[in-house]
């Protein structure tokens, strides 16, 4: 082989990752990393330098999460790789294409010994579709190709490369693979007839919609599945904004997994139709054995749970799937929709108590129904993980896909902030606001440099009970002692201040929207402190829950 046709490792990787259209990598290098940031230097691929190794990876999951693309991160050996860990599972679990890149010392000949030495490929095994390392330089555009078609695959999930040091100087052959499209099969024909029939016998039918769904362009199927049949419909966390749930036919979100307003009508249906929902989300309702009948129509086969044995499968490309279902119902599914829609008013009604509530600190329902008057039809929020996201799943209505980014698969602390900043870069046009918990805020702050160094329009709201509230919560509601989860916080004005952004702190009720609308019209990244009571979660969430009794 002529030396002209002969080019260094870590160049070709990076020509492997611009032929699948890689436009960032987020990163936090070490030594190991030098020849790969050497390469990107005279590439067209830009390299986002993060404060941490989780804000890499969280950034890069949720371009995954957004585009449908492989989001891509890269982190030295040892500790850099075991930071990865959490972004990995976020993305195995929440079904989000990632590519994490690696480095390691030598494996040819060292002199470092086990200096920071971990067996990172056995390490990520569990929670990746592909955990692999590069041992000759050849071999790099047939694994970045298998890489990228296993990340983004239904379902799609987190994938690693390891490329050690003296791999990635290595000289090799140049012969990069191109990316081709992804056709996904049809339902076959038996499992329409049979679905057919389950639903138009069903007394009470209902649909749910989940996170699958907020994948590979969904929404325009869906809607025209839901309006043609006129089947009422309600989604999981993950699976917001499907359908635009200001719908006459939309019930709510299942937050919680039994005992809401919303479980009435589920309680009471005889059929649900599950739209790209499966068992690693929290379940939206528990099955039981001799009870409902559930159709799983997903791009894969149902896992069987305890409390999820569907009685009948559609597999196949969810948008055709459902198309298909829509024609050869030919229009509404008749049925008396009258005890669903007594459920619907009831849930309404309840999501408007304390919208308008001018307590201080300020209490859940007010400033969920604050922001959604702040945030317009594609406006984005993206949320941390804390008790608040189950305020916001019940009583934020999503308008379009993928515009409540919430984790309810992992369901980590420290995501909500990265999330944000990704959402901010891939639609500039659009308002974007993080919405964390104290806590899960300062276990990520540090982003706050990258979102300004990135010149990135963004408001972080910071919802202040200086504790870990949601086990706050759990702690109260099995009778424990409130003991162990308090601490104090910075000022998070000053906070915000030192970094370069600019700090809020409200100071009552009538102060939200005014604050909101001033940060976003002035640009630039805002921290918005909220003191709040979380009082309510008791009160609403537990007690009255308790309380209420379903006409099933």
């Amino acid at each position: 082989m002529s030396e002209n046709n002969k080019i260094k490792a870590s160049d070709l990787f990076v020509q492997a990752l611009a032929a699948e259209g890689v436009d960032h990598i987020f990163a936090v290098p070490g030594e190991e990393n030098l020849d790969m940031v050497e390469s990107l230097r005279n590439s067209s691929i830009k390299l986002v330098l993060t404060r941490h190794e989780q804000g890499a990876g969280f950034m890069a999951a949720t371009y995954g999460r957004l585009t449908g693309k492989t989001g891509v991160c890269m982190a030295t050996l040892g500790p850099g790789a075991t930071n990865l860990s959490t972004p990995a599972a976020y993305a195995h679990l929440g079904g989000m294409p990632l590519l994490m890149i690696t480095g390691q010392k030598p494996i040819k000949k060292s002199k470092q010994g086990q200096f920071q030495i971990i067996d990172v490929v056995g390490l990520f095994d569990p929670i990746c579709k592909l955990s692999k390392q590069i041992v000759h330089g050849d071999t790099i555009p047939s694994l970045v190709r298998e890489a990228f078609r296993l990340s983004e695959e239904e379902r799609p999930g987190a994938v690693l490369l390891e490329l050690p040091e003296d791999i990635a100087a290595e000289d090799c052959t140049e012969h990069v693979m191109k990316p081709h499209k992804r056709y996904y099969a049809s339902p076959s024909e038996v499992s329409i007839k049979e679905a057919v029939t389950l639903i138009k016998t069903a007394k009470m039918p209902l649909i749910l919609i989940g996170a699958g769904a907020n994948r590979q362009n969904v929404r325009a199927a869906m809607c025209d599945f839901v309006h043609s049949t006129r089947i009422p419909f309600f989604v999981t966390q993950m699976g917001k904004g499907v359908v635009d749930e200001r719908s006459n036919l939309f019930l709510g979100t299942a937050a919680l997994s039994a005992g809401d307003y919303l479980h009435c009508a589920i309680e009471r249906a005889d059929l649900i139709i599950n739209i790209g929902h499966d068992v690693i989300e929290k379940p939206p309702f528990f099955m039981e054995e001799g009870g409902k009948k559930v159709i799983h129509v997903n791009y894969k086969s149902a896992q069987v749970d305890q409390v999820y044995f569907p009685q009948l499968e559609v597999i196949g490309d969810l948008a055709a799937s459902v198309e298909t279902l829509k024609e050869k119902l030919g229009g509404e599914v008749k049925f008396d929709r009258s005890y669903f829609d007594m459920i619907k008013h009831a849930i309404d009604v309840h999501i408007e108590e304390g919208a308008n509530d001018a307590r201080f600190p300020i209490i859940p329902q007010r400033f969920v129904a604050d922001i959604r008057k702040v945030m317009g039809d594609k406006d984005i929020i993206a949320l941390d993980n804390g008790i608040y996201k189950i305020w916001f799943a019940r009583n934020y209505k999503a308008y379009q896909p993928n515009t409540v980014l919430l984790d309810n698969a992992l369901a980590t602390m420290g995501a909500g902030l990265p999330s944000a900043m990704m959402a901010a870069m891939l639609n500039p046009s659009q308002r974007v606001m993080a919405i964390c918990g104290d806590g899960g805020f300062m276990m990520n702050s540090q982003e706050i440099e990258t979102a300004i160094r990135l010149g990135l329009n963004l408001v972080v709201t910071i919802l202040n009970d200086s504790s870990y509230g949601m086990i706050r919560w759990k702690q109260a509601s099995a009778g424990f002692e409130d003991w162990g989860l308090e601490f104090n916080n910075p000022d998070f004005v000053k906070y915000a201040e030192s970094y370069g952004a600019t700090g809020h702190r409200v100071t009552c009720a009538e102060d939200i929207i005014p604050t909101y609308e001033k940060a976003f019209s002035t640009g630039g990244v805002h921290l918005v402190e909220l003191p709040v009571d979380y009082s309510e979660n008791q009160k609403v969430l537990i007690d009255e829950l308790a309380q209420k009794v379903c006409l099933i």
